[in-house]
């Protein structure tokens, strides 16, 4: 199994486009990713939250998320919900997505069959990585 990570993307004020979703299927559909869990969170404006099914996302037709109806390992739980929903603003809502990266595991098991063992990982945030890039360009 190939490395697991996860995602928690928000919606401000519940504005969900959908443009994202078939680049996600393509990931899926060539293997790179599997997803394990898809999981949709609503942050009322006195706070409250509460979970969305993918059906709900699609009332209007404009979305066609059944593709990933069923997409639950059960790893995630109530309380990751709720800490995933602290990082949220009042009247927004999120999709939470843990996913395998499929691309690593031929990798990873031939590393460990040399008998390496991963001792650290972690990601580089996006803005910090375009401040460092640009500042090696412009020689600072």
């Amino acid at each position: 199994m190939g490395p697991v990570d996860y995602l928690v993307v928000e919606f401000p004020g519940n504005r969900m486009t959908g443009e994202g979703f078939p680049i996600l299927v393509d990931l899926v559909d060539r293997g790179l990713i599997r997803i394990l869990d898809l999981m949709f969170v609503r942050k009322d404006t006195d706070g409250s939250v509460s979970g969305m099914e993918i059906a709900d996302l699609t009332g209007d037709g404009a979305l066609d998320l059944a593709v990933f109806e069923g997409a639950s390992s059960g790893l995630l739980g109530q309380d990751d919900i709720e800490e995933a929903a602290t990082a949220l603003e009042p009247g927004s809502s999120a999709g939470i997505l843990v996913y395998e990266n499929r691309w690593a595991a031929p990798f990873a098991a031939a590393l460990r069959r040399g008998g390496a063992q991963m001792v650290a990982s972690g990601r580089i945030p996006v803005p910090a990585l375009i401040a460092a890039l640009d500042a090696t360009d412009t020689g600072h």
